[in-house]
């Protein structure tokens, strides 16, 4: 192992030291949406279990709903959270607004990509966490059943957030892991709302992979100051239209 990377393991087994052991957690986390609970296996999303969140739409590759969305996850949860990144472009008050206040979060921020998934499973060992997100290009079946494994044995809920520059690097994405389910978030076009500011952000919500369920796609309104999604009052009682359902599969 280089010395850097020995260098930022060491600093975040210092820092997780001091949580202290977790408590007994619940094996699903619901969303709140009775709409998405009732399609999900256990009616929320497994906790102690690796998922996937992928960017979709214009300038996927910067993944601010994706972003929001991990953050929503995380802000429902107990307990501190291990956000590893090798960007300094998190914004605090946007996590705020999801629900993640940026006390809760200990960042650790890796010299190289390939530094992260070591920092996530090394997060994932320690049960006083209540997750572990890490920023991930490259994501393959090896490195994701070991966070898989490491999550199943702690209880801490991963979360894989995939990013890129380049379209080789997006074509990644597609590529198959070990993630219990992969998700694809979108910024949705709403009606214009009544003046300028006003008026809740709207994602196109793909379930594309899940184990033991089938996917699915939702419209939502993005997370609010407690991490929770809603369903828009104009779109309560609609089915997504058909080729919305087809996307899901993409």
């Amino acid at each position: 192992m280089r010395a850097r990377q020995q260098t930022v393991l060491a600093e975040l087994r210092h820092q997780l030291e001091s949580l202290g052991a977790g408590s007994v957690r619940k094996h699903h986390l619901p969303f709140g949406l009775k709409e998405l609970d009732a399609h999900l296996p256990g009616c929320g999303l497994s906790r102690g279990a690796l998922h996937e969140v992928i960017e979709g739409g214009m300038a996927a590759e910067f993944a601010g709903s994706a972003t929001l969305f991990v953050a929503g996850i995380a802000a429902r949860l107990k307990g501190p959270v291990l956000w590893c990144l090798n960007r300094r472009d998190l914004f605090a008050p946007s996590l705020a607004g999801a629900g993640l206040h940026p006390d809760r979060i200990i960042y650790a921020e890796a010299f190289r990509e390939r530094d992260i998934l070591p920092s996530m499973e090394e997060g994932l060992r320690e049960k006083g966490l209540a997750a572990v997100i890490g920023e991930v290009t490259r994501l393959g079946l090896t490195s994701s059943r070991r966070l898989q494994l490491a999550a199943e044995s702690s209880g801490v809920t991963a979360l894989a957030l995939r990013r890129w520059w380049t379209v080789a690097e997006k074509e990644l994405t597609i590529l198959p892991t070990a993630a219990v389910t992969r998700w694809r978030i979108s910024p949705f076009t709403s009606q214009a709302p009544p003046a300028p500011g006003l008026g809740r952000a709207r994602w196109h919500v793909e379930l594309l992979r899940c184990r033991g369920g089938e996917p699915r796609s939702w419209i939502v309104e993005a997370c609010d100051a407690k991490g929770r999604l809603a369903l828009p009052a104009d779109l309560a009682n609609r089915s997504d239209p058909p080729q919305v359902r087809r996307s899901a599969t993409g």
